[in-house]
Parts: structure tokens; C-alpha cells; sequence
């Protein structure tokens, strides 16, 4: 099937438009895990809890986020009103948090999570199939841009929030910052409609299917040839190692400098703001040169340096020269992300997008509930030194998932790769 071109009426204004609205959500449903980091190692001591238990905080979150994927891929790819649930996975999201500054009891903490993992895994699903469609000749670039959009709430968290900690409890914060949620879940519902049920012209069968939703015979019909496809396959299992380095880091990393190397609450979000910041400017740097260059050779740089610099960050110990290969180290693990999803888009059909999202998120969320568990376990055995380690392997395995992926110029269900992802 050849590559779909938007009507030039469609293109640039008004579906860049729709890329800043849903850029910006997306940055908020990355604030709220971002500034539950910085607020874990004071839930940690408040409550006694082990290096274990803080790692299962963060596993049960992905491990529902893990059995609610797949299903909300599914949702996605049915009932085709993109805005509505983009809105209510945001509101899911933010609530429950809201939920934990009201919590004393570890497994009600457990509880909330879980609900956090159960309405992210709405997000994915709808808006990068949406933006992917819309912008069929430049996917890596805009879902780059999408990536930003949750760089920035992962950046801007830590330091806000580590700020406000200096005057407010976390109970307090929590509490607050449910409000930014509410309010980008109206605008999402107020500004969208275009992307669902307002564009009436044909965008061809397959992107209109996608736009529209489908019935349910027709989706497991594609279900059934969707789950043949061996670069889902590899492309998912490669992410779900990725996500194992990047979730360990992220439960860990703030324990370490609150912990090992003594940072108060400020500084250990300014640490948190210098590796997402630099993730932030590598996202479209990666996207576009994946657009030229491919997909695969952009991937294997950045999960290559990712290991090399973990080896650093563990080598180099509680010195100053850790907390500089923190900002290296965003540069190059965040800078995976879109081009692994504009690759597992462009192998698979239009009208099992959210699906596909949804089963790469799914076993993303499995290797990010395994990762904090293994890595608390280690911790509490070898050191947190030893963690670092541990996710250096990760990374590595994870490359090795791109070695194996086929040839990208055979046919796969109607989508023909770039010669450069050959």
C-alpha cells in the first residue's frame, strides 16, 4: 500500500495546531509520574519503607499499565473519538495522586498507583496513531515533538516541585497539583474536535478507518494479522528493555542523591531537570535525522552510548562527575523513544495503530514493573552502585533487539520501510 499524503488544505496550519494541544497534555501526563520521583524518597522514609518496597511502588503501577494496554489499544481503535480519550486518560492519570496525599497505608499507596498505570495507558494509544496519520512524511519529527512535549513535564517537575518542597509538604503538592490536570483536560475537549468528528474529507481508507474507528469483526480481523508481524515483535521486546533502564533509573536516581550523596530536595530536582532537559533536545534532533537517515542506525547509537555512559555513572561513584553524565546520559536515552514508535508505525496498518501503541506500551510497562523490583532487590543486597550496573545490561540487551530486526525494505502488511532502515 503506498504512503498517504494529506490534502495540502489539511497539512501544516491546522494539524500543527493539534500537535502543540496534544504536545502540551502530553507534558502534563509525564508532570504528574515526574513529580511522584521527586516525592518518593520523602514517602520512602515517612513510611519506613525498604529500597524493595519503594521498586514495587513503582512495579505495581507499570505491571497494571501492562494489562490495561492492550485492552485500551483495542478501545482506541474502535470508538475513534480521539479527544475524548485523550481528555479522560489525562484526568486518570492526575486523580489518584491527588488520592495519595490523603493515604498512611503503604498498600493503599500501592492502590493509587496502580490506578495511575490503568489511565496512562489510554494516552499512547490515541494521540501518536493520531499525530502519525496526520503527518505521514515527517513521523519521526513529529513524533519527536510529541516526545518534548513529555521531556518538558519530566524537566520542568523535579524543579518546580523541588522548589516548592522548601515551603510545602508533599501532602500539600499533591493536592495542587491535580488543578493543571483538570484544566488541560477541558481544553483537550474544548480544542479536539477537530480531530475526531470535525474533518469530513477523505483521507484515504486506511487513515479514515483509523480516524473513524472500526467495528469489532473488523478489528480482530486485523488483530489476527497484526500479531504475525515480527517487527512488532522484536520492536516492542527491544523498548521493553529500554523502559526497564529508563523506570529503574527514574525510581533510583532521586533515592541515590537524596540518599548516598546527601542533596536536598531542590537539588536533587535540579539533577532530574539537567538529564530531562537534555532528553528535551535530543528528541528532535533524533527525529528528524531518523526521518533521513533511519530509523535503525539512530536507534543503535543512542542505546549504545546510553550503556557506555551508565558504565561512567556507576565508575564514577559519589563524585561530581555523576551528576554531569546525568545530563549525557538524558541526551541519549531519551532520544530512542519517537524513532522506535515512527518505526513500529510504518510496520504495521493504520487501522490497528492504537493496537500496535498499545502492545508496545504494554510490554514497555512490563519491563518498567520488573525493572524497580530488580533494581530495589539488588540494592538492598549490593549497594545502589550495583543498580547502575544492572541497567547498563538492560540497555545492551536492548540493542540487540534492533540486530535482529528483519529486513525493513521487504513488505510488511502493505507498509514498505525506507531504504535507510534496510
Amino acid at each position: 500500500m503506498a504512503a498517504i499524503t494529506l490534502p495540502p488544505e489539511l497539512a501544516p496550519k491546522k494539524t500543527f495546531r493539534d500537535v502543540w494541544v496534544i504536545t502540551a497534555a502530553h507534558g502534563l501526563t509525564h508532570w504528574y509520574p515526574a513529580t511522584f520521583y521527586l516525592l518518593l524518597p520523602l514517602i520512602g522514609k515517612e513510611l519506613g519503607l525498604s529500597y524493595s518496597q519503594i521498586g514495587l511502588v513503582m512495579t505495581c503501577q507499570y505491571a497494571a499499565g501492562a494489562i490495561a494496554n492492550i485492552p485500551g489499544g483495542m478501545v482506541v481503535d474502535t470508538v475513534g473519538r480521539k479527544g475524548f480519550l485523550m481528555a479522560l486518560s489525562l484526568f486518570w492519570v492526575g486523580f489518584p495522586y491527588l488520592l495519595i496525599g490523603f493515604t498512611h497505608s503503604y498498600a493503599m499507596l500501592l492502590l493509587c498507583m496502580s490506578l495511575v498505570g490503568i489511565g496512562n495507558n489510554l494516552w499512547h494509544p490515541t494521540a501518536i496513531p493520531t499525530l502519525a496519520n496526520r503527518y505521514p512524511e515527517k513521523k519521526g519529527l513529529v513524533l519527536s515533538i510529541h516526545g518534548m512535549g513529555g521531556n518538558v513535564g519530566d524537566a520542568l517537575a523535579p524543579l518546580v516541585i523541588g522548589a516548592l518542597l522548601t515551603i510545602l509538604t508533599w501532602r500539600e503538592i499533591v493536592v495542587v497539583n491535580v488543578i493543571p490536570g483538570l484544566l488541560m483536560s477541558g481544553l483537550l475537549m474544548l480544542f479536539l474536535g477537530s480531530v475526531t468528528l470535525g474533518r469530513k474529507k477523505k483521507l484515504g481508507s486506511a487513515a479514515e478507518t483509523a480516524e473513524r474507528g472500526q467495528s469489532v469483526k473488523e478489528y480482530f480481523a486485523g488483530l489476527k494479522e497484526l500479531l504475525k508481524n515480527r517487527n512488532l515483535i522484536y520492536l516492542s521486546t527491544s523498548s521493553a528493555f529500554r523502559a526497564m533502564t529508563q523506570n529503574a533509573l527514574l525510581t533510583f536516581l532521586p533515592v541515590f542523591l537524596a540518599y548516598e550523596m546527601n542533596y536536598n530536595p531542590f537539588l536533587v530536582g535540579l539533577c532530574m531537570f539537567a538529564m530531562q532537559a537534555a532528553g528535551f533536545a535530543a528528541s528532535p534532533i533524533s527525529g528528524h535525522l531518523s526521518d533521513k537517515m533511519g530509523r535503525r542506525q539512530i536507534i543503535m547509537v543512542s542505546m549504545g552510548m546510553t550503556a557506555l555512559v551508565l558504565l561512567f555513572m556507576a565508575f564514577a561513584g559519589r563524585s561530581t562527575a555523576f551528576v554531569f553524565f546525568i545530563a549525557v546520559l538524558g541526551f541519549f536515552l531519551y532520544a530512542i523513544r519517537p524513532v522506535l514508535q515512527a518505526w513500529l508505525l510504518e510496520s504495521t496498518p493504520k487501522n490497528m495503530g492504537g493496537t500496535s501503541i498499545g502492545i508496545l506500551f504494554a510490554v514497555q510497562a512490563a519491563g518498567s514493573a520488573v525493572s524497580p523490583l530488580i533494581g530495589g532487590y539488588l540494592a538492598d543486597k549490593y549497594g545502589l552502585m550495583a543498580t547502575f550496573y544492572f541497567l547498563a545490561v538492560t540497555i545492551v540487551i536492548a540493542n540487540m533487539f534492533i540486530f535482529l530486526m528483519p529486513d525493513a525494505g521487504k513488505q510488511t502488511h502493505g507498509v514498505k520501510l525506507s531504504k535507510h532502515d534496510r
